[in-house]
């Protein structure tokens, strides 16, 4: 599904992304540890579509080339972004902006777009399983939303777009356990063989409720180790610095 080769990334002249190399295939979950500055969020950005640096190397999303598509045109494809702090949008009403994103999609793919009936019956549907009070459906996008409510809403976003890549970058930051636990039940919901998620945390808390088929660790821009479940435990224990 997504392969990365040699991808290097610099922005104001720093190197923040070295010869990093992951291949994603159907039905897999990678998690990305590192410590700050290791190069996380950059890869995220890359990867939906993000401005401002320069890059080398390749990328490929069900053999296409990843840089040939707009932010837009990745979206159709279906490759989501949950960022790390959801952006609060006045004057914009968040059940207009599902249906807007979902039909965007769907008549990208060539499919009828849902008309207000359907589209509030499919949205019922999917805050009522996320727990997700769905009066904030009538309020602008995130606005005076909870940092947990703001992260329920992006996994939201997500169960009903379906996406086929699914990026976490650090979704677990500033939940409390029970939100914790909503936002990754979502998740897990969401998981078929024919997707794929790209989880990127410096914690091992969200892997206790999300488990992976692979934890790779970050640190100055290459991933220096790759392993099983048991990776991340081994972070919580050694940390990054005694990391063998």
């Amino acid at each position: 599904m997504l392969k990365i080769k040699n991808l290097k990334a610099n922005i104001n002249k720093k190197l923040i992304l070295d010869g990093f190399n992951l291949e994603i295939k159907p039905g897999e979950i990678h998690a990305i540890m590192g410590p700050n500055g290791s190069g996380k969020s950059t890869l995220s950005n890359i990867l939906s579509g993000k401005k401002g640096y320069e890059i080398s190397g390749q990328i490929t999303f069900e053999n296409q080339n990843l840089f040939d598509l707009e932010v837009e045109e990745r979206a159709h494809k279906g490759i989501f972004l949950a960022f790390q702090y959801p952006l609060e949008i006045p004057g914009v009403n968040t059940n207009i902006f599902l249906k807007t994103s979902v039909n965007a999609i769907r008549k990208a793919k060539g499919e009828t777009e849902l008309d207000a009936i359907e589209f509030l019956k499919l949205v019922k549907k999917k805050a009522n399983e996320l727990k997700f009070d769905q009066e904030k459906l009538s309020r602008q996008l995130n606005v005076g939303f909870s940092g947990g409510e703001k992260k329920k809403n992006e996994i939201l976003q997500m169960s009903i777009l379906d996406p086929k890549l699914c990026i976490l970058d650090e979704t677990d930051s500033g939940l409390d356990i029970d939100a914790l636990k909503i936002v990754a039940n979502g998740v897990n919901a969401l998981r078929k063989k024919n997707n794929a998620f790209l989880i990127i945390t410096h914690y091992q808390r969200l892997l206790n409720y999300i488990k992976p088929d692979f934890v790779h660790v970050l640190m100055n821009g290459k991933l220096i180790k790759s392993g099983g479940p048991g990776l991340a435990l081994e972070l919580e224990k050694k940390g990054y610095e005694n990391l063998n």
